[in-house]
């Protein structure tokens, strides 16, 4: 356990944005640093879970540092389960530096990242999946990622985490006894074990098969716009995201970079790019825009390639088809938007190809803002075609919390083949070990200081 005291900005600093920034402080010093620097007014009582109001003052010349309040949380009522205090400024940048540097030169020292919430771990405040969720929390780009980190907080990963393991430590209690107890104790009911052990690898699945939602959430989906140059890409980012981002003309070759929009669609973050019309170039900067449409291309997790109903499937639009297809991913999906249907017949779809490799075709009239529902329906069911699609929204597990499930996995399915076999009941202990050392890595239950180190370290600094 960490006894020093450690302080760091909680809040993020913008230069004269944010009415209030606020250091915290946890550690055995907190509360003599707090009143070592703060000055309450009148007779307020020094008690847990109380603000104080008063001034900041340098301890050797008391000169006035700022008017603030000051919040106590006493151990074990606290983030950490240590003394914590929190000083809360007016916001900016350089009176929280100020009150920081106090602290410092108190007898506190800088926090490393994320090292508040590893003292909340470390003195069993939170598990390493609450410490985790925190994390995501801060960082989530969408409501519902928001939501599923709240839930990971609360516990609904670690819950069924922690049932799993004890099963197996329940079964593993068995089988070890009776290999020291074998004359004393009746048979091990191997059917029942074995049902056990498949009840287990049900629930493991089902949390595995949330691991790409969790990914979608928390990294978000990238989707590019392309197609030939004035087929309505920019007009369907603007009706997309109900701006004005990309401008908008009827010469071909207006867009000449990529443009991006932040968008959200069915909790998913979705980060839009309009990019340049693909064609021959006509200047040196059009032909830089394009290879950077290409480049978005194929960095993208979807395309939307996007085509003018009134001159329907040119050659053009073969030619880009054909390059995605012939990329480094030809399996790289690929919505067809049909644009600007607003000004042809309705059976003018008729003379589009029926053969191309695509998920879905969707019928748009950008400039009259219609299709943009059925738009964003099509990326959500390409979504889960492709087995994205979480079977519960309120649980969703990360890449390492992944790798672990995936090894007690293997090891639970390595006990089935163990007992399949009829190997001695010495076997089974060994396979049943490796998947609760596993499953009590997702919660920090057997955990090595590297791995603490390598989670935490992606934290910010305060958190």
């Amino acid at each position: 356990m960490r006894t020093d005291t450690i302080a760091a900005i909680a809040t993020a600093i913008v230069p004269q944005q944010g009415s209030v920034g606020i250091v915290r402080v946890s550690g055995s010093e907190a509360r003599a640093i707090a009143q070592t620097l703060f000055q309450a007014a009148g007779r307020q009582v020094w008690e847990s879970h109380r603000l104080l109001y008063g001034h900041i003052r340098h301890p050797q010349t008391q000169q006035r540092v700022d008017e603030a309040l000051l919040l106590l949380m006493w151990s074990p009522r606290s983030y950490t389960r240590e003394d914590v205090v929190e000083f809360h400024c007016h916001g900016g940048i350089m009176v929280v530096q100020q009150v920081l540097q106090l602290c410092l030169e108190a007898g506190a020292r800088l926090a490393e990242p994320g090292e508040f919430t590893l003292r909340a771990f470390l003195n069993g405040r939170l598990d390493l999946t609450q410490a985790e969720a925190v994390a995501d929390l801060v960082g989530a780009r969408s409501p519902q990622a928001a939501q599923t980190a709240l839930a990971g907080i609360q516990g609904k990963l670690a819950d069924p985490i922690r049932q799993l393991r004890a099963a197996c430590l329940n079964i593993l209690a068995e089988v070890e006894a009776r290999i020291d107890f074998e004359d004393d104790l009746p048979p091990l009911d191997q059917a029942g074990v074995s049902q056990q052990l498949a009840q287990a690898l049900v629930e493991v699945e089902q949390i595995l098969a949330t691991a790409d939602r969790g990914e979608l959430l928390r990294m978000g989906l990238k989707v590019a716009i392309v197609g030939r140059p004035n087929v309505g890409k920019s007009s369907l980012l603007n009706a997309w995201s109900r701006s004005d981002r990309a401008i908008v003309t009827n010469l071909p070759g207006t867009t000449r970079d990529v443009v991006e929009s932040q968008l959200v669609v069915g909790g998913i973050p979705v980060q839009v790019l309009d990019t340049a019309g693909i064609r021959e170039a006509v200047d040196q900067v059009e032909s830089m825009g394009i290879a950077r449409s290409r480049n978005a291309a194929q960095t993208a997790d979807l395309v939307l390639l996007t085509i003018d109903a009134q001159a329907g499937w040119t050659a053009a639009d073969q030619e880009i088809y054909q390059e995605m297809r012939a990329s480094d991913r030809p399996r790289l999906p690929i919505i067809l938007v049909i644009n600007k249907i607003d000004l042809v017949a309705a059976d003018s779809e008729r003379s589009l190809p029926q053969a191309l490799a695509i998920e879905a075709r969707v019928k748009t009239a950008a400039s009259e803002n219609l299709g943009i529902e059925q738009l964003e329906q099509a990326i959500l069911q390409t979504v889960q075609a492709g087995k994205l699609q979480a079977a519960s929204l309120d649980l969703a597990i990360n890449q390492r919390q992944s790798a672990a499930l995936t090894r007690a996995k293997i090891a639970l399915e390595q006990v089935q083949t163990t007992i399949a076999q009829q190997l001695p009941l010495d076997f089974w202990t060994i396979d049943l070990r490796s998947a609760i050392q596993a499953l009590g890595e997702i919660t920090g239950e057997e955990v090595t200081e590297s791995v603490l180190n390598q989670i935490f370290s992606r934290f910010c600094i305060g958190k």
